[in-house]
């Protein structure tokens, strides 16, 4: 079961789930060049669990436990998002934008080695997006 996002506009169409910043998206650009293409997974355990981990698309793999958020629009490609179903039960009302920040992030997460983490930046829906 998959929980994809949809055009904005579309009537009656769920609201977007996921996006990304400027900075975010120049980072995967660079990330993708050295690993090929990537996805997001996002499981909220403890630790670096709470942080949104970049992987090489395909070496987290994905199941029955996880909902796909959407697709990351960025640049000529596309980045899946997931995240566990336990977790999304917590996050379904709100609107997740993946972000990077100065610092050390998770050891297993793509952008490790170059001094930056990605984060989870995020909203409520608004009533008529809910």
């Amino acid at each position: 079961m998959s929980d994809d996002t949809s055009s904005p506009g579309t009537v009656g169409a769920p609201p977007a789930r996921v996006a990304v910043t400027d900075d975010a998206a120049a980072l995967l650009v660079r990330l993708r060049e050295k690993h090929g293409e990537l996805m997001f997974h996002q499981s909220g355990g403890c630790c670096d669990g709470s942080s949104p981990m970049c992987y090489p698309d395909g070496d987290f793999i994905t199941g029955d436990a996880d909902v796909h958020l959407g697709d990351l629009a960025v640049d000529s490609f596309t980045v899946p998002v997931w995240m566990s179903r336990n977790q999304f039960e917590y996050w379904k009302h709100t609107h997740l934008t993946i972000d990077v920040v100065p610092g050390r992030g998770a050891g297993f997460s793509l952008e490790a080695p170059e001094g930056v983490r990605f984060l989870i930046r995020s909203r409520l829906f608004t009533d008529d997006e809910w």
